[in-house]
């Protein structure tokens, strides 16, 4: 069968391996392809694995003998899920594979921005030292307030290492959580963002990307944050309104921010709506790999690699993520509980 996988720059090299072994035509596309190649590639695909390369209702309509659509990470945002519905093709993503990974990345993030870690790292390359100027003057985490937008279980994971590992109050702004179940982790149910973004020292932001989300914090969000507070961001970027976070580094309304993820990838130096962030020492951008470890990458290929043969073997592939938009395939899929 005709597998094509988007997104080559993102080296799988045990499932590419283990689809041609099975004697599948795999075809690799690069990131940013044009919609009519993409079209074409596509048109007779049996199987099409995405990471981030929009797999829109034209892809689907156009490629007749599509089977499934496999996401080889969790956000599922670029798939139009419906038009899938419609076509009978079923839709899978792999939501488990990395989440105490990115919760540690998220938190590297953190301890990074607390510390000025970044910042003294540049000055010491340069100068050979740092006096212990008010310049250098970092922040301790325990006792501080740890703000989570999304209590999933990533967020839960960020709640974990916050709480019970660095001893920093832990709350929460998270819909589809009660206050019983956050009590239970040891974190504190706030109702309103708002409220959320003016208690906490640190935000981090854990939610999934859908037509709630997007735009969640904008100006208003950003100001009601303290001047002393830090954003971090490696959920989705399109969450942010970005335009007012660069104003909000501009003019100082936060101290800082840590991104992992951005609406327009890859980031550029120049030319990006985002460039300007490059030249703020309190801002640390990182090219969305909170992810990206040699034990995630281990569970992401192997997840993928059964989510396939179930796909190409005709059996209904099994959904493990309780993402609504997921869940409300009815051909082809059964549920995990």
């Amino acid at each position: 069968m005709k597998i094509v996988r988007t997104d080559s720059e993102l080296q799988t090299p045990k499932l590419d391996a283990a689809l041609k072994a099975a004697g599948h035509d795999l075809v690799l596309l690069p990131d940013g392809i044009a919609d009519d190649a993409l079209l074409e590639a596509t048109s007779d695909a049996d199987l099409i694995l995405m990471c981030y390369t929009p797999i829109t209702r034209q892809v689907i309509k156009n490629a007749a003998k599509l089977r499934g659509i496999v996401k080889y990470g969790v956000g599922i945002d670029a798939i139009d899920i419906p038009a899938a519905i419609e076509a009978g093709v079923a839709v899978v993503n792999v939501p488990e594979y990395a989440e105490e990974t990115v919760a540690e990345g998220a938190f590297a993030l953190l301890i990074a921005l607390a510390k000025k870690l970044t910042a003294l790292n540049t000055h010491m390359t340069a100068e050979g030292w740092a006096w212990p100027e008010p310049t250098w003057l970092g922040s301790d985490i325990a006792g501080k307030t740890v703000g989570i937008i999304g209590l999933g279980k990533i967020g839960r994971s960020m709640a974990r290492m916050a709480g019970q590992g660095f001893r920093a109050n832990v709350i929460a702004y998270s819909p589809h959580a009660s206050a019983t179940e956050m009590a239970e982790l040891g974190v504190t149910k706030i109702e309103n963002l708002h409220d959320l973004m003016a208690q906490s020292d640190f935000v981090t932001i854990h939610s999934v990307l859908n037509d709630d989300t997007r735009g969640m914090i904008g100006a208003d969000e950003l100001r009601a944050m303290k001047p002393s507070a830090f954003l971090i961001n490696v959920s989705r970027g399109a969450i942010v309104d970005e335009a007012a976070l660069v104003q909000a580094i501009r003019e100082g309304w936060i101290a800082g921010a840590g991104l992992d993820v951005f609406s327009q990838e890859p980031l550029a130096k120049t030319g990006h709506p985002m460039s300007e962030l490059f030249k703020h020492p309190n801002v640390i951008l990182s090219p969305h790999l909170t992810f990206y470890t040699e034990d995630a990458m281990q569970r992401l290929e192997d997840e993928t690699i059964e989510r396939c043969q179930e796909v190409l073997a005709g059996r209904d592939v099994l959904i493990k993520s309780h993402d609504p938009r997921l869940r409300a395939q009815r051909k082809g899929v059964v549920f995990a509980e």
